[in-house]
């Protein structure tokens, strides 16, 4: 939740669910009274993700859920693509990247590195249907050290070159890499 907006459909949402008792929801947080059943805490977790929320349970998920969010933001950042990401997520979350690694690793099952790449190809796959930069300039824009290594990295992850996919290309949303 990031504004008062969420606050409140947050609390429309919660107290669509007659088995919750709602005791106030703020920034990021939901509490209820008592200990709600799995059952219960489910059917909530489904209504807030077709609102489109995302349900954090644990620490893990937090932290998970805060790395993507800067990683996201670094791949919007021109700098955002050559910077010392081990360092700024250290810096961000005050734990080691070792530890953040493990973390990730273990609830999403690939790398952070892997899912930066990810969000580095759904950055050049929209800079390539946007048709306004040529193609070392988004080599450059997203961190690759030249046209042939973008290439490459675009094709192992895509199936295809960049000059196919600016033909024929669709992108996901961020949020589902």
């Amino acid at each position: 939740m990031v504004c008062r907006h969420c606050v409140a459909k947050v609390a429309e949402v919660t107290s669509r669910i007659p088995s919750l008792n709602l005791l106030g929801v703020e920034l990021g947080s939901v509490t209820v009274e008592g200990n709600p059943s799995d059952e219960v805490i489910d059917r909530l977790d489904d209504e807030l993700r077709r609102e489109g929320f995302e349900v954090i349970r644990s620490r893990e998920e937090a932290i998970v859920s805060e790395i993507k969010s800067r990683l996201m933001e670094l791949s919007r950042e021109g700098d955002g693509m050559r910077a010392d990401i081990a360092a700024i997520l250290q810096d961000r979350l005050h734990m080691s990247f070792r530890n953040l690694s493990r973390i990730f690793a273990s609830t999403e099952g690939r790398t952070i590195e892997n899912y930066f790449t990810a969000l580095r190809i759904e950055r050049i796959k929209e800079l390539l249907l946007d048709g306004q930069m040529p193609l070392s300039e988004i080599a450059f824009v997203t961190g690759f050290s030249s046209v042939p290594h973008l290439s490459t990295r675009f094709k192992q992850a895509t199936g295809m070159t960049p000059t196919q996919f600016r033909e024929i290309g669709v992108r996901i949303p961020l949020s589902d890499v």
